[in-house]
């Protein structure tokens, strides 16, 4: 009954827009709001990534991914980094950061264990939904990066305050459903996630693959059961085959992008 109330709580302070952000989220939330900003300055971004050495190291490891080096030539300096990537990868990128610190300083084992395989699901899903958005779905493909980067948000956080409550998600009838749609609604929200991107997001739940797989959720849903690492939080597979929706070859070079991409979130 108390494991219960607490969960109400949380429901209830997720639709009052009251979440609970680690501080140490704060630089790269800056940096968003900053890259929201139609007007922002190069020189004002760059000052945003140095004033935080992971976000700085994070930059440049991304730049060097294979998917934006096609020429091989390393960068060295954050601002060819940003030059490299452009300001929507690199809101993608600040996006993750604010995502994976809500594993980060859980401090129970096995919510520890859940929340790292969840991140590596959403390292896999977001770099295969880029290759797949420029290849199969006629998707922008940084659009389906972003999107795949944030789609488990709502799940790093229910790890984050089941840290604090022990027990809370032990039932998952209790906060799978509904209740899970609000806190990721509200949190999408806080992290100022575009609409169209949230409502995809949103629909991703119950959700099947009909061929031809086409649009942003279609994108979704296939780099998810493409993905090599599951998310702890997913049920049995459901829908059609991925027989015929997408080809030996184009899921070799979606596999190969998808690698370096994913190293470079990983890191």
């Amino acid at each position: 009954m108390e494991k219960l109330k607490d969960f109400s709580q949380i429901v209830d302070q997720a639709a009052r827009g009251e979440l609970v952000f680690p501080t140490s989220v704060n630089a790269a939330l800056r940096l968003q709001l900053a890259l929201a900003d139609p007007d922002c300055e190069t020189d004002d971004v760059i000052r945003k990534v140095l004033s935080e050495p992971l976000l700085a190291a994070r930059t440049v490891a991304l730049a060097n991914a294979a998917v934006f080096n096609r020429s091989g030539v390393p960068v060295t300096s954050v601002r060819a980094a940003v030059q490299r990537v452009g300001f929507r990868n690199l809101y993608s990128m600040a996006a993750a950061m604010v995502v994976r610190q809500f594993g980060a300083r859980i401090r129970d084992e096995g919510l520890r264990r859940q929340a790292d395989q969840l991140w590596r699901h959403t390292a896999h899903t977001s770099a295969l939904a880029h290759v797949i958005a420029r290849k199969l779905t006629a998707t922008d493909a940084d659009t389906a990066l972003f999107a795949g980067i944030v789609h488990e948000a709502g799940g790093f956080y229910l790890l984050s305050r089941a840290d604090e409550i022990p027990g809370l998600l032990d039932d998952p009838a209790e906060w799978m459903g509904a209740a899970q749609e609000i806190i990721s609604r509200e949190l999408m929200k806080k992290m100022a996630i575009p609409e169209p991107v949230s409502q995809a997001i949103v629909a991703l739940r119950g959700a099947m693959l009909t061929p031809p797989p086409i649009g942003l959720r279609d994108t979704l849903l296939l780099a998810k059961r493409l993905a090599p690492a599951r998310s702890p939080f997913a049920a049995a597979e459901e829908g059609v085959p991925l027989d015929g929706l997408i080809d030996d070859a184009l899921l070799r070079e979606a596999s190969d992008d998808a690698s370096s991409m994913m190293t470079a979130l990983l890191v």
